[in-house]
This record gives structure tokens, sequence and C-alpha cells, in this order.
């Protein structure tokens, strides 16, 4: 693992056993990430030094011993709060996962994007060291985090208005089958039998995003996967379901606050790392 320098910066991603969550390592100086906005939970925790980041219209500090939990499709940016840089660990977490635990009930949600409750503190430690986890280790620990989340969750902003989680489920399902397809409400009106405009408000609420972002970010993921595998950034983009690469980047950017060539020329000095462990 590299050390933290305020020299360089540097980001490593831990293995996991499902593919609906991603763990991350990194250490930054001088980069800043431009606001952006993504269709997963961002959990984490300042190691060392100081995370600034602007949350729903307040800029906020992450210190050691606090928990970020920043919520999908929420706008967010982030950079160092001293010169001496910040060390932090992630994970990203598709609300479907989470959704799997707590069958049907509203997302969680925090506030002002984080929590000094030791509760989840402790429950989000689980996940983020980056060691290897087994399957029901790893399990366990998200069922954990679930459960802590719903209990430090603001509930005065979870909606109590009825909705069909089964009909949501189904067109997440049918998006995950078809992401390079250009699909409407009306079809997934089909698939479901829910009418499309609660269908809609349905999904934004049990999974943080619109039925269009989440299938955007799919097509996102596919891009990330090609990449890694040396495709270029044009065919990287026509081949997930992108009408061209200025498409494909303008959607990368707001949703992770850097460019696809960034991204690519990170995750190779990544790789390069990996390879010489």
């Amino acid at each position: 693992m590299p050390k933290p320098s305020n020299q360089n910066n540097w980001m490593t991603r831990a293995p996991s056993q499902h593919h609906q969550f991603e763990r991350i390592e990194a250490f930054f100086s001088n980069h800043s990430y431009k606001p952006h906005r993504h269709d997963t939970y961002a959990i984490g925790q300042t190691l060392s030094g100081v995370q600034n980041f602007h949350y729903r219209g307040a800029l906020q500090h992450s210190l050691a011993g606090m928990t970020m939990v920043l919520h999908p499709d929420e706008q967010h940016d982030g950079e160092a709060g001293t010169t001496a840089g910040y060390h932090y660990r992630m994970i990203y977490i598709e609300p479907a996962l989470i959704q799997s635990i707590l069958q049907g009930k509203p997302l969680p949600f925090i506030q002002q994007g984080l929590s000094q409750d030791p509760r989840l503190f402790q429950a989000t430690q689980n996940l983020l060291l980056h060691k290897h986890l087994d399957t029901l280790e790893e399990e366990d620990a998200l069922f954990d985090l679930a459960t802590r989340l719903c209990e430090v969750s603001d509930g005065k902003l979870q909606s109590t208005k009825t909705f069909d989680y089964c009909a949501a489920e189904t067109a997440r399902e049918y998006i995950l089958a078809y992401p390079q397809e250009n699909l409407s409400l009306k079809d997934l009106e089909q698939q479901t039998d829910r009418d499309r405009w609660s269908l809609s408000r349905d999904f934004r609420l049990l999974f943080g995003t619109s039925p269009h972002r989440y299938m955007t970010m799919r097509r996102l993921e596919s891009v990330k996967a090609y990449l890694s595998q040396g495709e270029s950034l044009v065919n990287a983009a026509i081949r997930a379901g992108f009408f061209d690469q200025s498409h494909m980047t303008r959607h990368f950017i707001k949703s992770f606050g850097l460019s696809p060539a960034q991204w690519k020329k990170m995750n190779a000095i990544h790789q390069f790392n990996h390879t010489r462990k």
C-alpha cells in the first residue's frame, strides 16, 4: 500500500465479492473533484487530514472519527482542507444492494452527509478495511451497515406514500438487461403493469435516482470496463450505448468528477502498481 505523501496522489481498489459495490483507498494533495453526482451511496472515513466537500448547499469538513454518507444522486465535490492533503477510504454501494436487505423501505438519508454516531462508524469500518473478506463475512457486514444506516437516518425525510417495490425492482432488472437500448417509461410501464409516473416516483424513492440516470450509470460502468481492457474512448462510448464520445464524456464528468481520460490514467497506474506487488 502506498504511503501518504504531499508530493503524490494515489488511489487503489480492494477486491469485493459483490459487483454492486466498490472499495477504494486514496490520498490526494493537489487533486480536486469537480461537482458531480452518482447513483450509489458514497460512504467512507477520512483517515488523516481534512476532507472538504460541498453538500446540500453547505461546506462540510470530514475528520478522522467521522463517517461520510453521501446519498445517491446528491451533488458533491471534494478537496483537501489543508496543504497536508487527505487520506481516506470509501465504499460505493448501489442502492439496490441496500434494498435487497431493506426489502422496500425508503433509503436511509443522513442530512448533512456526516455522522459521528459510533455504531455507524464501526459498521462502516468493517467494510472499509482493505483486506480479503469471505462472502458470508462481507454479506454480514453489509447487513450491519444497512441496519445502522436506518437507525441513524433522518426519518423525517422519508416518504409516507405507498409504493410498489416489486414493480420498481422489475423495472430495474429490465434496465439491467437492456442498458444499451433506447428505453422509455412506456416500455417499463408495459413490463411492470404500473403507471409510468408512479413507477418513476417509486424508482427514485427506492433506488435513489431516476430510471434514466440508472441506465446512464450502467452504461458508464461498461465504459470503465472497456477502458480497463484497453479500448479507446471512442470505442468504449459506442459499445456502451452512448451516441458518441462527447456524449459519454459529459455524463462521465458529471458522474465521477473527472474526465474519462483522467480516470483511465489513474486506473493504469493502479493496475501497474498492482502487478508489482
